[in-house]
């Protein structure tokens, strides 16, 4: 899985087309889709008309477990048919579970399910996404697959590291959502623009910079061509350590998106 992808939350079908098509022509190959985003259509769109060998790409969608229902097998099945064939694909090579639920405890079960898929090589590989470590740890206690990812909201000022070394000590993959802080100021922040002005790079740059050398899978999301191809330019320079203890001292403990705790959805 490439460490650098491209996530298409909260851009329209159509759009999804236009912008992954950017993503793709300028070198990404990992796209990050969902369901409930409503754009797997447009992002297949955009994965047929690359010309990209499939083999060349890794792409990520999720499963929207509702709070409508208490999920069983055949309703995960259908669910990820439906993304199979809104993506144009025979298969993923990444499937999550979007959120965990716990409050309806059915993962397990999701995941029992995911395993299936997984067997089946429809999906490549499994994971998690908004997993806390208790969660995770009914996953790894009760089943017999440990996720390969959970995506987590986490940046500058929510970095995460209970669930990061929980994940260290099981072999999942770390991946960041929202990891520019979704325009609320992060890219604003003082510490983050004297850096970028020290390495002559954009504040975007150094935010993402700090993930890759965290280890961090980081999924940025743009729909402007610019922006798209400078969130993929942060392999040309390297933060010290003065700059990376800037960096660890502005976490604030404070999220941007749900608790996944309490979170419950339609």
């Amino acid at each position: 899985m490439p460490q650098l992808g491209f996530g298409v939350w909260q851009v329209e079908d159509e759009e999804a087309t236009r912008a992954v098509g950017t993503a793709l022509e300028a070198g990404y190959r990992s796209i990050d889709t969902a369901a409930v985003y409503e754009n797997e259509q447009g992002t297949g769109k955009a994965l047929a008309a690359s010309g990209i060998p499939r083999d060349e790409l890794f792409v990520t969608t999720k499963l929207w477990n509702s709070a409508s229902q208490t999920w069983q097998r055949d309703d995960v099945m259908r669910e990820f048919d439906a993304s199979l064939a809104k993506l144009g694909l025979d298969y993923v090579d990444l499937y999550l579970i979007h959120w965990p639920r716990a409050m309806r405890d059915d993962f397990l079960a999701i995941w029992r399910t995911f395993e299936e898929i997984a067997s089946s090589g429809r999906a490549k590989a499994i994971g998690v996404s908004n997993f806390q470590p208790a969660h995770l740890r009914r996953l790894l206690d009760e089943t017999s697959v440990v996720p390969a990812v959970n995506q987590i909201e986490l940046h500058p000022q929510f970095q995460q590291s209970e669930p990061r070394a929980f994940h260290a000590e099981h072999g999942i993959a770390t991946e960041a959502w929202s990891p520019l802080g979704q325009g609320k100021g992060l890219l604003e922040v003082p510490t983050i623009v004297a850096i970028a002005q020290k390495h002559d790079r954009t504040p975007a740059q150094v935010v993402l910079r700090w993930h890759v050398q965290l280890g961090n899978i980081v999924i940025p999301k743009s729909v402007t061509p610019s922006r798209i191809r400078e969130n993929l330019d942060v392999f040309g320079f390297e933060l010290d350590d003065e700059d990376l203890t800037a960096i660890a001292v502005l976490d604030e403990g404070r999220r941007l998106g749900p608790n996944p705790d309490t979170f419950d959805y339609n």
